[in-house]
């Protein structure tokens, strides 16, 4: 079945026209769906929110970077530049970023000014590096490489995409709404025994008798051979015993059973 797929393309927007010209093209010859924010100053909380929920809907996420930081938060001091990228990235959206490869080749009509913004600037591509990054230098150079990102990231992160309306019958929705409310039972049945991890008498009635429990701890001690060596001689075994009820001792042991696997190969 086809799919399209939303691109959420963020950049600044004066500097980076013919760049995202050649991005918006390249995107459109994959069949995907570019949207992006910029072309609407986020000037406001509202707008901002309307961002998120773009990035939200979309399926991948990429950045273009070169000589401008871009519109700065009044209050968070970032810009929404970043704030969109750091969004993506929270909610676990496939995030590329495209980097300008040489800071001289960019024109000082096009680079920041001041210099708190250039700090924050590069600040924001060591971000940028520390995931998929690509460098370009060029507008074409800039289309052929987000073709080609876009591409393995749809074939290695694939995403749910949209689909024509036309293309889905009416028993193929129902099947994928008693998927969807399948998944969020069985989601709700995890986290409701993730709560309730301890063994009570609510749940299956254990005996109140208490039983013994003995354990020892081995014990060495380190000293001199004749020869000078080091070496460890045994010690009496230090042993332990406790009186508990079974109910004591399952609910012990069933919280580790859940989280990690016991070595019982090492319990004596």
């Amino acid at each position: 079945m086809h799919k399209r797929y939303q691109v959420f393309v963020s950049s600044t927007f004066e500097d980076l026209q013919e760049e995202r010209a050649e991005v918006m093209q390249a995107l459109l010859e994959l069949d995907c769906i570019p949207a992006g924010m910029e072309l609407f100053p986020a000037a406001n909380e509202e707008q901002w929110e309307w961002i998120k929920r773009v990035i939200e809907d979309s399926d991948y996420y990429l950045v273009m970077v070169a000589g401008r930081y871009g519109q700065v938060h009044p209050e968070k001091e970032i810009s929404y530049t970043e704030m969109e990228y750091k969004y993506a990235v929270e909610i676990g959206k496939p995030v590329v970023a495209f980097l300008h490869e040489d800071n001289e080749d960019i024109p000082l009509g096009k680079s920041e000014k001041l210099k708190k913004n250039q700090r924050k600037l590069e600040e924001f591509k060591a971000t940028c590096k520390t995931r998929l990054c690509k460098f370009w230098g060029n507008p074409p150079d800039l289309g052929a490489k987000v073709s080609r990102s876009i591409t393995q990231l749809i074939r290695h992160n694939p995403s749910p995409g949209w689909i024509k309306a036309t293309m889905v019958d009416e028993a193929g929705l129902i099947d994928l709404e008693r998927l969807r409310l399948e998944n969020e039972r069985l989601r709700d049945e995890i986290r409701s025994l993730s709560e309730k991890a301890l063994i009570t008498e609510d749940v299956v009635k254990f005996p109140d008798e208490p039983v013994k429990l003995e354990w020892a701890l081995e014990k060495k001690r380190r000293s001199i051979s004749k020869s000078g060596n080091k070496v460890w001689k045994k010690m009496p075994d230090e042993r332990f015993s406790c009186d508990v009820s079974w109910k004591e001792v399952i609910n012990a042991i069933f919280p580790q059973l859940v989280n990690e696997p016991i070595d019982f190969s090492q319990v004596r």
